[in-house]
């Protein structure tokens, strides 16, 4: 499966310049990282999650977890959990499950980015499949995803 189409459209409207890079099927950032030598702090993730049922896009580097405990005291949910698969797939059909790129306000998603994010230039992330990523300037990511910046992740 090619790149996703929509998340490229989104890139050129906003006329952000990008580097599209391909992989061996990997599943998780860390092992994209490694196949791509890249450091692990410069590959996000998108994990979501959902706040007292609502689904919530959360993006971090891949050395961090998401801190469920932080998640909750910053939102006020009673209720933190992660999203199944079932869940992911119907919000994200134009992706494969566990590769959506860090942009979920264009799927109606609160994002919430990483503090951790600001410290270097670049950012890559998934561009919706497990073999093909996208490498843009953090400050154009931030730009066009609008997230709640917060310290929620946790170094693995």
């Amino acid at each position: 499966m090619a790149a996703s189409e929509k998340v490229i459209n989104f890139l050129k409207n906003n006329n952000v310049d990008f580097e599209l890079m391909e992989h061996s099927a990997a599943y998780t950032a860390q092992e994209i990282a490694g196949k791509q030598h890249i450091p692990g702090r410069l590959v996000i993730k998108s994990v979501i999650i959902k706040l007292d049922g609502k689904l919530v896009m959360c993006v971090l580097p891949a050395i961090h977890l998401v801190d469920f405990e932080v998640m909750r005291n910053l939102s006020g949910a009673t209720d933190v959990r992660l999203a199944t698969e079932e869940e992911i797939a119907e919000t994200f059909p134009d992706y494969e499950v566990g590769a959506e790129p860090p942009f979920g306000h264009l799927y109606g998603l609160e994002t919430y980015a990483d503090k951790f994010l600001e410290q270097d230039e670049y950012v890559a992330f998934n561009a919706g499949t497990h073999t093909d990523m996208i490498k843009i300037k953090r400050e154009e990511f931030m730009k066009l995803s609008k997230p709640t910046v917060a310290e929620f992740g946790v170094h693995i």
